[in-house]
């Protein structure tokens, strides 16, 4: 399939995002050293969530899925903090990341049914994920994030021509779509 990828920049851009771009798929290295950072657990979602390792699966599998696509665009909304402890600035740039990712999830899911969405950050759709004693509430709507999926964000965005970095005192949260 042949996609308009600057009708799809538009899109994203007028879904809310303040940058997008083309995807370099041939940037999707899955790094296990990635996933090694998430056992670290600063998000306190490590072994607690199933869109978290090791719940999502490994990273031959991520490997292995993201091959089937062979397009994708980029997304990012960038906030401006007053100081680096801004954590309003952050918060709320990370919210609305989240709702614009949702929504153009929602809206490519009726021409791409098939396609694979990494968000940014961990699922938190529900208040507290089931994660291991049931299965998860939400398997269509819930999503890994790319750092889940083994990918150095920076890297990829490098790969990309998508600027990863905005200048001090700068936040960007950055997600993407694979579609076939």
């Amino acid at each position: 399939m042949c996609y308009d990828s600057q009708a799809l920049i538009e899109e994203a851009e007028g879904s809310g995002f303040s940058h997008a771009g083309v995807l370099n798929t041939a940037a999707l290295i899955f790094m296990p050293e990635v996933r090694e950072m998430c056992s670290v657990d600063r998000c306190r979602q490590y072994n607690r969530n199933w869109r978290c390792p090791p719940a999502c699966g490994s990273i031959e599998d991520a490997a292995a899925r993201a091959s089937e696509y062979s397009f994708g665009i980029i997304v990012q909304t960038v906030g401006q903090m007053e100081d680096d402890f801004d954590i309003e600035c952050i918060e709320e740039t990370g919210k609305k990341h989240n709702e614009n990712f949702a929504s153009l999830v929602e809206k490519l899911k009726k021409r791409h049914p098939d396609m694979l969405p990494m968000g940014a950050g961990t699922c938190r759709l529900c208040e507290e994920c089931t994660y291991p004693n049931s299965a998860c509430r939400h398997p269509d709507k819930s999503i890994s994030s790319m750092e889940a999926y083994g990918l150095w964000v920076s890297k990829v965005c490098e790969q990309s021509n998508v600027p990863y970095y905005y200048g001090k005192n700068s936040i960007a949260y950055t997600s993407c779509y694979l579609l076939k």
